[in-house]
């Protein structure tokens, strides 16, 4: 082989190492999330992209083979060639052969460990970090297309690599971690607000969070902090209620205190001809206006009080503790709050 014919394959082999850096890190960074919409579009690229991902132990061995095989020729393929060509161009100097050798030697093994790791290694690696996205759909179909042909040679060695892990207690895993635990999500985001990447002017985004360490005893009205009205209240005092507070929904207690339902103002208001069980404005409200309430626990997560309220399509809970005696009432206005802030009822007064 002459000197620049290996000049050619240090190229060659660059190119060839800078693919497999490029895939590698692309497969391990590209978020599943981006991938999957265009998958289901029918993109090709796409589903060979998840495929990659799914099979990143295949992928990540399969790129380790192709940078170490690409390095190992560099060394012993192109490092002769520039070896050479220095050698001959020191001849003239009148140094001794020791001396020439020795120098085209480091020179040599200087510049092509600095190419290799500039254009092979780091160049790759930061284009694959800068847009992942992109770098899996281009880089994906190559990578499996090498992947499946030398298939044989990567199922052996990683059976022992991965036989290795297991001898240390370490279970070896086929598919890239592609979601956010959500302390990890909480801390992007408070990162980036601070760096001013968020606007979360109105503290929505860190109420979400918060949102989920805080249980329905947090956030529940006492008992003696709630407006009711009694068992036997009309539609008068329904309205008179309405007049000075301004709430579309009512508690209705016993004579002991105990919440044992609600009544909303639409369901009255707006059936005139069935008002009350004395069929006008100073008669009980009819029973069947009034709403049940939801039994939910102190201790009762507040996302999974918020979906509880949600399936059953009722607006307020009764809250017990452990011994089942009623602490307070949940209000879904009040768990809707905690997530986007305040919300106004339409009618209230203050």
């Amino acid at each position: 082989m002459s000197d620049w014919s290996g000049l050619i394959w240090l190229v060659i082999l660059l190119a060839v190492n800078a693919f497999f850096v490029a895939a590698e890190f692309a497969v391990i960074s590209a978020r599943r999330s981006q991938i999957e919409p265009l998958a289901e579009k029918g993109s090709a690229s796409a589903k060979t992209a998840l495929y990659a991902i799914e099979h990143v132990s295949l992928m990540l061995a399969t790129s380790q083979l192709g940078i170490t095989v690409a390095s190992l020729l560099i060394l012993n393929v192109s490092e002769p060639s520039i070896h050479h060509l220095v050698e001959l161009g020191l001849a003239g100097t009148g140094l001794a052969a020791g001396w020439i050798s020795g120098i085209s030697f480091a020179v040599a093994l200087i510049l092509v460990t600095f190419l290799h790791v500039i254009f092979g290694e780091m160049v790759p690696k930061n284009a694959s970090f800068s847009v992942p996205e992109k770098a899996i759909l281009l880089l994906a179909p190559p990578l499996v297309f090498v992947a499946r042909v030398v298939k044989p040679v990567i199922w052996a060695m990683n059976g022992v690599a991965n036989a290795t892990l297991r001898l240390f207690k370490v279970e070896p895993r086929e598919e890239a971690n592609s979601v956010f635990s959500l302390n990890e999500v909480a801390t992007i985001v408070s990162h980036s607000t601070r760096e001013g990447m968020i606007e979360d002017s109105s503290g929505t985004l860190s109420a979400a969070f918060e949102f989920t360490t805080k249980k329905a005893g947090d956030i529940k009205v006492p008992l003696e902090n709630l407006v009711t009205l009694p068992e036997a209240a009309s539609v008068s005092d329904l309205e008179t209620a309405v007049a000075k507070y301004g709430f579309s929904r009512f508690v209705i207690s016993d004579s002991d205190n105990e919440p044992i339902g609600y009544v909303h103002l639409k369901d009255v208001l707006t059936f005139d001809d069935d008002i009350s069980e004395a069929g006008t404005h100073t008669g009980p409200i009819k029973a069947k206006r009034i709403r049940q309430l939801a039994t939910l626990t102190e201790s009762t997560d507040l996302e999974d009080a918020l979906a509880e309220l949600q399936r059953s399509g009722i607006h307020l809970a009764r809250v017990v503790d452990l011994n089942g005696n009623t602490t307070g009432v949940l209000f879904l206005e009040d768990i809707i709050e905690e997530l986007v802030g305040e919300v106004q009822d339409a009618t209230r007064r203050w």
